[in-house]
């Protein structure tokens, strides 16, 4: 433990008492401390920096092109003759797709350390199909409202998350059961999407399968809002997260060995993933792979024992921004949901990382 306080880990890779781990630094702040893992450090900046980057270049990018210190101007308050279209137009839609990628990306980074799985994610144990099933039933039965769409979406998301949690719960939480069981749940609710939508009208359809696909077009701050606020509220939540990763990393052995109480760490992990999941699902669908891909780049980058939190908050943000400025100007005029080209990249990825995974097993049962 450093001097002046606990020691965390906000990029998810933590040490422990006596001593500074190597290829790590320590950051204070106040009376508190956390010991961060250097190459983590290094790649969140940078991928700062790209953020910001491809931030600017969405603002820039449209229709008719601003100029980049027009859009500077507009971020710092200054009177510009594009406030409109940058300021109303294009910057509630980035925030809103920050804001979701960030939740996706630290979703996926939570459940696939509570897995102990690069497989899992929302997409896969229900969540995000629980949220578009709520969804799809609602606008079915007349609620189209976007104020209320997302409350919906949520309460899906947590209804899902919840049978897959009592289903699995045997006595505990086991991981692969916990996977296994919102596998089956998800791919019920799809079932029960698609039978939702050929049952509604036809107009009330079409925006359905839009709303499904995952999609920033007409979102801004009335979406952001809540997302923001809940992310806001899940900060102290989200700091004990970082740290009860390496625990929940641990098999149930070695956990049970070293006292720590691995079921409780893995219930708190799923929730704050599911939550993270819901409302980021209710702000903008159900945008596929993001939460899936985000974590593992992330791991990759930093080269950690554990999935980075916050490496991985940066990772899905930028890919939503980059997919939605794709979406927005590669087949223009033509406009496509954002989901579309994260299921591109995202389904081809699934498929390797499920060939890879059986491949390593094999050649360790060898």
């Amino acid at each position: 433990m450093t001097r002046g306080g606990a020691v965390g880990d906000i990029s998810g890779v933590g040490g422990v008492g006596g001593g500074r781990p190597a290829g790590h630094v320590v950051l204070r702040a106040g009376q508190g401390s956390f010991l961060v893992h250097r190459r983590a450090l290094v790649v969140g900046a940078v991928l700062t920096v790209l953020l910001a980057g491809a931030g600017v270049t969405s603002l820039c990018v449209g229709e008719s092109f601003v100029a980049p210190s027009e859009v500077v101007r507009v971020l710092l308050g200054m009177p510009s003759p594009d406030q409109l279209v940058v300021g109303t137009l294009r910057l509630p839609r980035l925030v809103t797709g920050l804001l979701v990628g960030a939740a996706f990306g630290m979703s996926g980074a939570l459940i696939q350390t509570m897995a102990r799985n690069p497989l899992a994610s929302p997409d896969v144990i229900g969540v995000t199909h629980g949220a578009g099933a709520a969804t799809v039933a609602a606008m079915t039965f007349g609620l189209t409202s976007y104020t209320v769409l997302p409350y919906v979406s949520v309460a899906g998301g947590l209804l899902a998350a919840l049978l897959v949690y009592l289903f699995a719960w045997r006595g505990g939480l086991t991981a692969s059961r916990f996977v296994l069981i919102g596998i089956g749940i998800s791919v019920a609710l799809g079932s029960l999407t698609r039978l939702l939508v050929t049952k509604g009208d036809y107009l009330v359809a079409q925006q359905a399968k839009t709303w499904l696909t995952g999609s920033l077009n007409g979102r801004g701050y009335d979406q952001a809002a809540p997302l923001a606020t809940v992310l806001l509220l899940m900060v102290p939540f989200l700091l004990w997260a970082a740290r009860a990763q390496r625990g929940a990393a641990f098999d149930d052995d070695t956990a049970t060995a070293l006292g720590i109480r691995l079921g409780r760490v893995r219930v708190g992990l799923s929730v704050l993933g599911v939550v993270l999941a819901s409302v980021a699902t209710g702000a903008a669908g159900p945008v596929d792979f993001v939460a899936l891909l985000a974590p593992q780049i992330a791991r990759r980058l930093t080269r950690t024992p554990h999935v980075p939190l916050v490496c991985s908050a940066l990772t899905g943000a930028l890919i939503v921004v980059v997919a939605d400025l794709l979406a927005r100007r590669l087949l223009s005029p033509l406009e496509l949901p954002v989901g579309v080209f994260t299921a591109l990249v995202g389904a081809p990825y699934l498929m390797w990382l499920i060939v890879r995974t059986r491949s390593s097993r094999s050649g360790g049962n060898a």
